[in-house]
């Protein structure tokens, strides 16, 4: 049986800046990841933040994780990470976690407090012939180039045209891959407009209203037919034939919650959200006192904005174990939800403020600590 303090399930941008943060007052932190480096989105991630400066603004996400790793190791022993290392379990009755690292490390974690960072699951769609090899997520083909370096084919057609899907079109382009057309079952663009002008004035066509029928092919991806898409979401009009060996589908994504559920979190349907999330209140902790949550877990937004959300859930675990205090706490958790209501000001973040509205309740008397 391993001890800790903290226990951070996950090492994406959320967890590492929880890690960071609880580690600064001297809380010991464990950080146990699925993946085989520790970073999670932002090592896929070529492209520059937006935000202030106080988010990193300008800065690639790959360089972004090196710079949490970094601030990690300056807290010496007091982390402890695992990476290849899945938390299969969490026990309600005792608080155990189980972990696997890799195929045959398994232990077992008591923690004091957990945060759970777990990030989110691609969303899929279906349609004939999906399971055609040629058929991935985005974040599968943002692995495959931006970690290691490989096309996955010659000629795309994207499903999708949000940040995720028009982000990752831009990097295939600048990868030498050719975009045949992004097609977005709405009636608008789900991105930033920076981001659509890009691959636009690449001459990508962007078709709104439009989705994939099929895939095309025998043994792989050969081709695709799209057609228009109905208000009431049938298909309508010509059908249209693309020829491509990539079909990517970027069609959002869902909070990955299965530890919550089983930590006994009160969870809540949020579709501003994308999905079921924890109750949580604004120090990020869950109804079950031990339990934190932060990130694309807590309700899928922009990495930026995960990294605020795992400072305060770091500082307040840190306020819980006795590390910090109540002044200091209180003026620094002020200081952490300025930046995090910044981030989420304007238009684009309406349905995000929506969703947390929903969920966030107010701390019962004792319950900071």
């Amino acid at each position: 049986m391993k001890n800790t303090e903290v226990l951070v399930i996950g090492g994406g941008p959320a967890g590492l800046s929880a890690a960071a943060e609880a580690a600064s007052y001297g809380a010991k932190v464990m950080i146990v990841d699925s993946d085989l480096r520790l970073g999670g989105q932002l090592i896929k991630q070529t492209h520059k933040f937006f935000g202030s400066a106080f988010e990193r603004a300008g800065t690639r996400g790959f360089v972004i994780s090196d710079m949490l790793l970094d601030e990690l190791k300056g807290y010496g022993d007091r982390v402890e990470t695992y990476s290849n290392c899945t938390a299969l379990g969490y026990y309600k009755d005792d608080g155990v976690v189980n972990c696997m690292e890799g195929e045959e490390n398994y232990f077992k974690v008591l923690p004091k407090k957990i945060l759970v960072a777990t990030g989110a699951q691609e969303r899929l769609i279906p349609f004939p012939n999906n399971d055609l090899p040629g058929v991935y997520g985005a974040g599968a083909v943002q692995t495959l180039m931006n970690v290691y370096g490989v096309v996955p084919g010659k000629r795309v057609l994207m499903v999708g045209a949000g940040n995720i899907g028009l982000i990752v079109s831009y990097q295939l382009l600048q990868a030498g891959v050719e975009v045949a057309a992004i097609v977005e079952a709405m009636p608008r663009i789900g991105g930033y407009w920076v981001h659509a002008a890009k691959v636009r004035r690449l001459g990508v066509p962007i078709l709104l209203e439009h989705s994939i029928k099929e895939a095309l092919g025998k043994d792989v991806v050969e081709g695709a037919i799209i057609q228009q898409i109905s208000p009431g979401c049938g298909f309508i009009g010509e059908e249209i034939h693309v020829d491509c060996d990539v079909i990517c589908m970027a069609v959002g994504l869902n909070p990955t919650c299965e530890l919550l559920w089983q930590a006994g979190c009160e969870m809540k349907y949020v579709p501003q959200l994308c999905g079921h999330v924890a109750i949580r209140d604004r120090s990020m902790r869950t109804t079950n006192p031990n339990v934190w949550v932060a990130g694309d877990a807590a309700g899928i937004e922009e990495a930026s904005s995960a990294m605020v959300e795992g400072r305060i859930a770091g500082l307040s675990m840190a306020h819980a174990l006795g590390y910090v205090e109540d002044k200091e706490y209180r003026e620094k958790s002020a200081l952490y939800w300025e930046r995090l209501n910044a981030l989420r000001n304007g238009e684009a973040s309406a349905k995000i403020r929506e969703g947390i509205a929903q969920v966030l309740m107010e701390s019962s008397g004792g319950m900071e600590r």
